[in-house]
């Protein structure tokens, strides 16, 4: 069986590294990936994918990359059980990154 997922996307935003309870370094990029195709009025949707980065992988990230700069993810599709209450558990998909590829930063692009 196989749970593996690669993306190349923008980097919406710059990168925050935060500490979980445990004392791990974690972030959560958002990767804007336009869709191969045109829509019908000929224009190219872009989707949003929030992922979740790990320690090594965070803090490399937020150091070197910055919104706007293009990066490659592999890793996983996690779901997640939240339970409320007052509502029917819910499942959250989370896309979990292994593997951070730094592909071009906006700076290059801008200065050729």
């Amino acid at each position: 069986m196989l749970n593996q997922i690669v993306l190349v996307g923008r980097l919406v935003r710059d990168i925050q590294v935060n500490s979980s309870d445990s004392g791990k370094k974690i972030a959560t990029i958002t990767l804007a990936v336009p869709r191969s195709f045109k829509n019908r009025d000929g224009i190219y949707e872009t989707d949003f994918f929030d992922c979740t980065l790990w320690d090594t992988a965070a803090i490399n990230t937020s150091n070197y990359c910055k919104k706007g700069d293009i990066v490659g993810i592999k890793g996983r599709i996690q779901s997640k059980i939240i339970e409320e209450d007052d509502r029917p558990n819910k499942n959250e998909i989370q896309i979990i990154a292994e593997k951070v590829t730094f592909l071009s930063t906006k700076r290059d692009i801008d200065n050729k």
